[in-house]
């Protein structure tokens, strides 16, 4: 369960925007909904520790995350929260396996090749784990982002804007693709977006 509580932020002088408090139960699927610049990306990058807020606290299954230590905190953001950003960013000079391998590395957790190559092939990238992100399409490199943030079955999927740039098609694979794989691994899954598309997908929405 999380619990986003009191939340507030403030980026220098501007001005403050606050989140209405939010509790995303064990299995949920949330739409984290807002125009650009409402501060969607701000509490995404709140919830997942990366943003300390002004004001307030986010509690993970029972951790406060800002009573951790930055090095814990990256420890604990690899072994509960999976994000699926809007870009792959993968490192070229790596192949597949290697790319979704560092996510356990800074988890601390071991590499279990039989585990990736297994998710991979659940995403329907069979036989593409030593091959390199240049040698794959956009579509399958969603889909190798996605794999990385699964690998460690995260109690937390986080997906920020995943359709923006995708036609209507595309949009319906990456959605299909989402809300079964946070399924499949019993994670929580909120994904942040101004795509009215994609507003029939999921029950739950938190608006800004």
């Amino acid at each position: 369960m999380i619990k986003v509580e009191s939340l507030n932020h403030r980026y220098n002088n501007g001005p403050i925007l606050h989140f209405p408090d939010w509790t995303i139960g064990d299995n949920e699927q949330w739409l984290l909904l807002g125009s650009s610049g409402s501060g969607k990306s701000t509490l995404l990058n709140c919830i997942s520790g990366l943003l300390k807020p002004t004001q307030g606290n986010i509690v993970l299954n029972g951790t406060d995350l800002y009573s951790l230590s930055s090095k814990a905190m990256d420890r604990f953001r690899g072994q509960h929260i999976g994000i699926v950003f809007q870009k792959p960013h993968l490192i070229q000079s790596l192949n597949i396996s290697e790319n979704i391998e560092i996510a356990c590395s800074f988890a601390g957790l071991p590499v279990i090749k039989s585990k990736i190559f297994s998710l991979l092939e659940s995403l329907g990238l069979d036989g593409k784990a030593k091959k390199y992100p240049s040698e794959l399409s956009q579509g399958q490199l969603q889909r190798v982002s996605v794999a990385r943030a699964l690998i460690n079955h995260p109690t937390l999927l986080i997906a920020d804007e995943p359709t923006s740039s995708l036609d209507d098609k595309n949009a319906e694979n990456v959605m299909d693709m989402l809300i079964t794989q946070a399924k499949e691994n019993s994670a929580s899954l909120v994904i942040a977006t101004h795509d009215t598309r994609i507003r029939n997908r999921v029950e739950r929405e938190y608006l800004l």
